[in-house]
């Protein structure tokens, strides 16, 4: 699919809600930096509401860019092998979502427009999340989403939270 040689840039979202939650997004990026790519920018950590289930836990919500020669499915396959390696049980199920020790997720690899039954991307709903796109605003600010073809700043102003 693509050349191995050829670096691609990747943006994944993180958070959590359980747990030192600013030790599991600072843990989670270094094993990114290990098993996906060289994280070459990270936003800040935003404190954020549960979004789709009811929880006394808020998250903390970070982005981060990545520079990598892997593929969008081993791409996903590391973060989820992260995810398990830092204690996640349980990903949600039927877009049941529960508290969460660390999530990360493909929210976009170059321009790539892709979609097949483990993987869509760009991701199909980080447009219609404060959580995600403010974060990822300040390191993406200018990034023009593929198929909606508007900046992540443009996609942030239209949220509504």
């Amino acid at each position: 699919m693509f050349d191995k040689e050829d670096p691609h840039v990747v943006y994944l979202g993180l958070g959590s809600n359980l747990g030192d939650r600013s030790k599991n997004i600072e843990h989670a990026i270094h094993h990114i930096g290990e098993r996906i790519g060289a994280v070459v920018a990270s936003s800040a950590f935003y404190v954020t509401e549960p979004v789709g289930f009811v929880s006394e836990n808020h998250f903390l919500n970070a982005a981060c860019k990545v520079e990598t020669t892997m593929q969008p499915l081993a791409v996903l396959e590391a973060a989820q092998a992260i995810e398990k390696k830092m204690g996640r049980t349980v990903k949600s199920r039927g877009k049941v979502y529960a508290d969460r020790i660390i999530d990360i997720d493909l929210l976009l690899f170059d321009n790539l427009i892709y979609e097949c039954p483990r993987l869509v991307l760009p991701h199909p709903l980080f447009h219609e999340r404060a959580f995600v796109l403010l974060p990822l605003a300040e390191i993406a600010g200018e990034y023009i989403h593929p198929v909606l073809h508007k900046t992540i700043n443009e996609l942030k102003v239209m949220i509504k939270d």
